[in-house]
């Protein structure tokens, strides 16, 4: 049925339950799962105003993009506590439902699980939540846990 599952991963307990339904599925299809954490890259404003702790060396956006592989892997790990075994963690920058999306087309994804709610900023209330805009853009079946 399936044969490569994405499954976006931010930490939160709605991408969590994302993971454990999304692995299951894939041990019923004998499916890859691909787990994906997206962080966004400040613009040279951003990084000015951002604040840091001063044992963060480099710019924002490194220590962004380490920290999203941490969360990647701790999803990659849930998604070995849960039976898929071969499941394979990805980091990639910028707006989350568009990156999603170009990994999943890149990738040749035939389904997306995706959380129904995430940890965005109010700014998912004002233009729409990744998982809304995920359903709404995708090429290929979107399972939203």
């Amino acid at each position: 049925m399936f044969t490569r599952i994405l499954i976006p991963f931010d930490g939160s307990p709605s991408s969590a339950e994302a993971v454990r339904k999304g692995a299951a599925l894939a041990m019923l299809c004998e499916a890859e799962v691909l787990i994906l954490t997206v962080f966004h890259h400040h613009s040279l404003l951003e990084a000015s105003l951002s604040v840091r702790r001063p044992e963060d060396s480099g710019n924002v956006d490194d220590v962004m993009r380490d920290h999203a592989r941490e969360v990647a892997e701790a999803g990659r790990a849930l998604a070995h506590e849960a039976g898929a075994s071969g499941a394979r963690a990805f980091v990639k920058g910028g707006q989350p439902a568009r990156s999603i999306i170009a990994f999943a087309r890149e990738h040749g994804v035939d389904l997306i699980v995706i959380g129904s709610r995430g940890l965005g900023s109010i700014e998912s209330f004002l233009l729409g939540s990744v998982s809304h805009k995920v359903t709404g853009l995708a090429d290929c079946p979107v399972l939203v846990v």
